[in-house]
């Protein structure tokens, strides 16, 4: 006979959130779980500019979800000293091209700590940076950095793509121990989708997004929604291709995407990022090593993102030109 046992709560059951809701919902049952985790970053108190953080200051107070001054070395060095000091902070970076302000900090405190003093101590952050193209916000608001992330050692790198994936990966993010780079995207926060809160994804799975033998796509954040309605289209012209979201960037899922090519034979990589350098060539070269495997790579041209909007479409990857190089593949 258990005395005192604590009656167990039904788990709540899955609702439909957006994107941003999502993230509300995971910081709120972190929170709620661990008196650690605490938030630190410009107009968090007021809910961030994309109601990432709505309520939150109304329900743990201005102690827990705490407005920082305009500096993010600042508010990233005060949430490395956190960490170290055994808190589990949320550090508010407002887009992935501001925190290009606190690189040091990321680079050389956060992602070295643990390796430069034998594990004594460790920074258990998560930095959201939301990246990707900006409506009409143009060069500097409109960057995909993921890979520059991925490049350091210590790091660990996100990009979900659906409010599931927002909501666990970031309670896993909250849980890992480590630093991670967290990037949302910046124009997936009003999507809509189904969130099981009992639902675990760690970090480093990828999803399978559809199954299919006559090629393997591999993608990440929004540009991995687009994947998927290019290989609807695609499906309704007799061609299966198998669609794999990666989430995690590093780790990332080896396992999955290389069994994959091993079956398909063939490997196009999506990614909204610049091409040259980005995060696709680490898989291309991976998967030619191990499988053999044809393979195309598909990002954005070397070129900052324009303002209007003309110009900003050059610097896409549609659905078209997505469904066109998978039919040049299988030609």
């Amino acid at each position: 006979m258990v005395l005192n046992a604590q009656p167990q709560r039904p788990a709540p059951a899955p609702e439909a959130l957006s994107y941003a809701q999502a993230a509300v919902r995971a910081v709120q049952r972190e929170m709620d779980a661990d008196p650690r985790v605490v938030v630190l970053g410009e107009d968090v108190g007021r809910g961030g500019i994309f109601g990432q953080y709505a309520g939150l200051q109304q329900q743990f107070g201005s102690a827990r979800v705490i407005d920082t001054p305009i500096s993010e070395a600042a508010i990233m060095g005060a949430g490395v000293g956190m960490a170290l000091a055994g808190m589990r902070p949320i550090v508010e970076m407002r887009v992935v091209d501001f925190a290009l302000c606190g690189m040091d900090e990321i680079v050389n405190q956060a992602a070295k700590n643990r390796f430069m003093f034998g594990g004594q101590g460790r920074v258990p952050l998560v930095a959201r940076m939301p990246g990707g193209i900006w409506d009409a916000s143009a060069a500097q608001h409109s960057q995909s950095l993921e890979s520059w992330f991925a490049h350091l050692p210590g790091l660990v790198v996100v990009c979900p793509s659906t409010p599931q994936d927002n909501y666990s990966l970031l309670r896993s993010a909250l849980q890992s121990g480590d630093p991670v780079a967290y990037i949302e995207h910046k124009t997936l926060w009003g999507s809509q989708g189904t969130v099981d809160e009992a639902l675990q994804i760690p970090l480093g799975q990828a999803a399978v997004r559809r199954r299919g033998s006559a090629l393997t796509m591999v993608s990440w954040s929004r540009q991995a929604l687009l994947c998927e309605q290019a290989c609807d289209a695609l499906a309704a012209e007799g061609i299966d291709v198998e669609l794999i979201d990666l989430r995690s960037i590093w780790p990332w899922d080896r396992e999955q995407v290389l069994t994959s090519c091993a079956r398909t034979g063939k490997l196009l990589v999506v990614h909204e990022a610049v091409q040259a350098g980005g995060f696709g060539a680490e898989i291309a070269a991976t998967a030619a090593e191990a499988t053999g495997c044809r393979i195309r790579r598909l990002g954005a041209p070397r070129i900052p993102v324009g303002y209007a909007p003309v110009l900003e479409a050059q610097s896409r990857i549609g659905l078209e030109a997505i469904a066109a190089a998978v039919r040049a593949m299988l030609a």
